[in-house]
């Protein structure tokens, strides 16, 4: 359905215009402080490809000739530079270790640059590989772009006026119930502890309509496989490793709440890892047909003379540039290596110790942005478990480090290892984060008829504008609040649980502290599952995505639990739909009320974020205190929400609209 309505722009299209990048970067500012903030504060961040879309439409209107590719090129530098915000992730940890005590400005900017601009030339391939070429959800980039065509007018007036109505609906209710929560007027989450098969589990779940609106989006295959992860990791793994219960003292939700985190999640991690891998094994093929076609597209580029030669869809940066960049920045990843480790015992070794961590940037790179392409694909940004990619990356480097110096180093120098494993993993981290968003703005760009060089342009252009605004944004962080586990931490420092998880793994390997057995069974699960997904693709009965099994397993059920109900709801919703006189019409009204879901909460957040960040107040809007029946009134009030979200999605879709 996807493809069938992908636009072609007018070669006279106003599309990468000076007033559009000068949106984007305003936008990125108030995006890139709001997920910084988030992403330190409960180590989550939100997508900001449709909120910015959204922005961009109502700003430019005012300003004749816009173009759906024009506010495409605004959502697309907003969401490149938010995204690349999720760096917090790693660089905090430097801090955590007792490495830096702030943020040197262009040391950081340097780092969140290159990993960013590296990221943008990785995706340029896998465009063709994971995006034309595939038949992948990208359920963000879908979202966007039907957005974007209800706001451009695409379609029919009638077509047109029952789609804006379905997402403005999704858009409303999504938007109004973390309000309501945000009020203490009802819950914004449910949890319960409990003791189970021996040990102890939780069962939790965010009542986020955006969740929902992703689940239906990616489809049944995904919600099924994140379901059995959820099985695994909270049914059986969980009160396996929790069945000595807690010490004298500790309360039972937090003792399972620690196991989780410091046990599960590293066997999560071995389960995504081993997908990672198959994954990029199963890509290798159409990566290397990406990169053929791009070279035989700038040999027709240079035969025609001109990129308009070229069909729309095979205008990418040509592939000379793209792998120039790519070996260029190695020299500037060098010499930052260089000069991060003067004065620790990396400068002893310091020839084979660079070879060895460009070589590492390099070659992860490919599989980090090919692996964070396809999880995007998959279930997206928002969703992806980005951390996950940032333990195996660190992971990764470790060892390296492992092998050169070996164990038995003082603590000093120890220390200075692990920061020195952290600062290559920010730069791989870079390239992850980005990947992670690139190839959900190009499906977009893709589906609203974008130039792809254009859009990948605009792409670079946000990646500068967020190296440019993280790092004083971190500093201002940093010297307010401070973070948890770092020398002087205060009563109000933020978490960064990401950063903490990975500078933990960066110390456990060198340190020798890691327990292996744990990432071995994540391992071993990852290769059962590998071998059951093609075991059913072969005998025609679906499939289980090893990478959503893995993200059902690493991330906490209250990111993942309305996930799958929004693919099970979805999946009985399309079925409807196909009996329909006009199917496609009446699935689209699905997908539109979806994207109105995700729309809604994005721009909340968004909103609450400023808020925060102005009054210093999580609670800034609350008008009560306690509320004994926050738990109650908020699963009917959600549960109704819901409801109504799919019965307007059917009473829409009723009558076929024609023309």
């Amino acid at each position: 359905m996807n493809e069938s309505r992908a636009m072609t722009a007018p070669t006279n299209s106003k599309e990468l215009t000076l007033r559009g990048i000068v949106l984007g970067a305003l936008l990125t500012v108030v995006f890139t402080a709001a997920n910084v903030y988030l992403g330190l504060k409960v180590g989550l961040t939100f997508a900001t490809s449709i909120p910015a879309a959204v922005i961009s439409m109502a700003v430019l209107r005012f300003f004749p000739g816009a173009t759906i590719q024009e506010n495409n090129i605004v959502q697309t530098i907003a969401s490149s530079a938010g995204t690349l915000s999720a760096i917090v992730f790693v660089l905090p940890g430097l801090i955590m270790v007792g490495w830096w005590t702030g943020f040197p400005y262009w040391e950081s900017l340097a780092v969140i640059a290159i990993g960013g601009v590296l990221g943008v030339m990785y995706s340029v391939p896998l465009r063709r590989a994971l995006v034309t070429g595939s038949d992948l959800p990208y359920p963000e980039g879908v979202a966007a772009a039907e957005v974007l065509k209800v706001g451009a007018g695409v379609g029919g007036v009638e077509e047109n006026r029952r789609g804006l109505a379905a997402v403005m609906l999704g858009t409303a209710m999504s938007a109004a119930y973390p309000l309501l929560a945000k009020m203490k007027l009802v819950a914004e989450a449910v949890d319960k502890t409990f003791r189970f098969g021996g040990g102890a589990t939780v069962v939790s779940s965010s009542l986020s309509m955006a969740l929902v609106g992703v689940g239906h989006l990616v489809g049944l295959a995904v919600g099924i496989a994140m379901l059995l992860g959820i099985v695994l990791s909270f049914f059986m793994i969980l009160p396996y490793l929790t069945a000595g219960g807690p010490a004298a003292g500790t309360e039972l939700a937090d003792f399972v709440s620690t196991v989780f985190r410091q046990k599960v999640r590293f066997i999560g991690a071995g389960t995504i890892g081993v997908a990672a891998i198959w994954t990029l094994l199963k890509v290798i093929g159409p990566i290397t047909r990406g990169i053929t076609s791009a070279l035989a597209a700038d040999r027709a580029r240079k035969a025609g003379g001109t990129m308009d030669s070229l069909e729309l869809t095979e205008r990418d940066l040509p592939i000379g540039i793209v792998g120039g960049t790519i070996l260029a920045l190695m020299v500037p990843i060098a010499l930052l290596l260089a000069d991060f480790a003067m004065g620790g015992p990396v400068a002893g070794k310091l020839g084979a110790s660079l070879v060895a961590s460009v070589a590492y940037v390099l070659v992860a790179g490919i599989v980090i942005a090919s692996v964070c392409g396809y999880m995007a694909g998959l279930i997206g940004a928002s969703n992806s478990p980005i951390s996950g990619v940032g333990i195996l990356s660190s992971l990764g480097i470790s060892l390296i480090l492992l092998g050169l110096f070996g164990r038995g180093l003082d603590a000093n120098s120890t220390k200075a290892l692990v920061a020195f494993a952290l600062f290559v993993t920010a730069i791989v981290f870079g390239v992850a984060t980005i990947s992670n968003d690139n190839l959900q703005d190009l499906k977009t760009g893709q589906l609203v008829g974008a130039t792809p060089w254009r859009q990948q342009v605009a792409l670079i252009l946000g990646v500068a504008f967020g190296a440019v605004v993280i790092p004083p944004i971190l500093t201002l962080l940093n010297q307010t609040f401070g973070f948890q586990g770092a020398p002087g931490a205060g009563s109000n420092a933020l978490a960064a649980p990401q950063a903490a998880l990975i500078s933990a793994i960066a110390q456990g390997v060198l340190g020798g502290s890691l327990d292996w057995n744990l990432i071995g069974f994540g391992v071993l699960i990852g290769a059962v599952t590998v071998v059951i997904d093609e075991g059913l693709k072969r005998m025609g009965r679906g499939s289980l995505p090893p990478l959503a099994v893995g993200m059902g397993m690493y991330l906490p059920m209250d990111v993942t639990a309305l996930v799958v109900v929004g693919a099970v709801l979805g999946h009985f919703y399309n079925r409807w739909a196909a009996g329909r006189r006009d199917p496609e019409f009446a699935e689209r009204m699905g997908v539109l009320t979806a994207t109105g879901m995700i729309v809604g909460d994005s721009l909340f957040n968004v909103i609450y974020a400023g808020i925060v960040a102005k009054t210093n107040n999580p609670d800034a809007l609350a008008v009560i205190g306690d509320n004994p029946w926050a738990i109650s009134t908020g699963l009917i009030l959600f549960t109704s929400l819901v409801a109504i979200a799919y019965w307007r999605m059917r009473e829409s879709a009723q009558r076929p609209v024609s023309g």
